[in-house]
């Protein structure tokens, strides 16, 4: 499922148009990140929590010429899913 698709689902399930919906997707979408930019952790009850983690400078290999290069710390948003979510995923 992509964004319009899920905009299509939340206009026909709430009777708005689907500009509309593609609208709130887009600003929670917008929300989350800016969140995130922030560092704050987005918990969204029986769904799950988006998490940002810090991930130290390192070393690595470049595959093309097995070179060893320096690989920059960086910070990514992870995703833990509810429990709700997964009971419903595993029967």
């Amino acid at each position: 499922m992509n964004n319009s698709e899920l905009a299509e689902t939340l206009a026909g399930q709430t009777g708005t148009t689907k500009a509309d919906a593609r609208k709130a997707v887009d600003l929670v979408f917008a929300a989350i990140a800016d969140a995130a930019a922030k560092g704050e952790e987005v918990s969204l009850n029986g769904f799950g929590k988006f998490k940002v983690k810090d991930v130290p400078a390192r070393e690595g290999r470049n595959p093309a010429n097995g070179e060893t290069i320096k690989i920059a710390a960086s910070r990514k948003l992870t995703f833990t899913v509810a429990k709700a979510v997964k009971d419903k995923l595993n029967g």
